[in-house]
């Protein structure tokens, strides 16, 4: 009959880290705020210096927000697990993480290939750059890219 066997999951166990461990815990940790730390430094940089108001810094703030959304988005939950004795993750966590995952990988993918053709187009149509690469269609590809992939993420996931 339909429907008999029906097994409802509520917690993954992270066997990789069944024994709690201070020493994963704090080179992840470290790891986690060099990320944070160097992405923010880029962040204030680019905003700071009005040289730097490019196209191509444009695209790299928000290379270094997505790397700063992608490792917060798994990083977190491994510094935790990683000082308890039974590490585990909750269903709705696990499903969560990895639409963001997702997501933030989508939209890196999209972002750089717009960085490309923007450089593509710095370099071999000098002339058509400001046109080309205006601060609206600037702004326009960086919410695709962002769009995409969370879009993607919710198609795949």
């Amino acid at each position: 009959m339909a429907g008999e066997n029906q097994t409802h999951v509520t917690e993954f166990k992270l066997l990789g880290f069944s024994h709690g461990q201070p020493f994963l815990f704090v080179l992840f940790l470290v790891v986690y705020l060099a990320t944070l730390l160097g992405n923010s430094a880029i962040l204030a940089l680019v905003s700071l210096d009005p040289r730097l108001h490019s196209p191509m810094y444009f695209f790299l703030s928000n290379l270094s927000c997505l790397d700063i959304c992608y490792s917060s988005v798994t990083v977190p939950k491994v510094l935790a697990n990683a000082l308890r004795p039974q590490a585990s993750i909750s269903y709705g966590g696990c499903l969560a993480q990895m639409f963001f995952l997702m997501g933030c990988a989508g939209a890196e993918c999209a972002l750089l290939a717009v960085m490309a053709y923007d450089r593509y187009a710095a370099i071999c149509q000098p002339l058509h750059y400001a046109r080309a690469m205006s601060r609206g269609v600037c702004i326009a590809a960086a919410a695709g890219c962002w769009l995409w992939g969370m879009l993607d993420s919710a198609v795949l996931s």
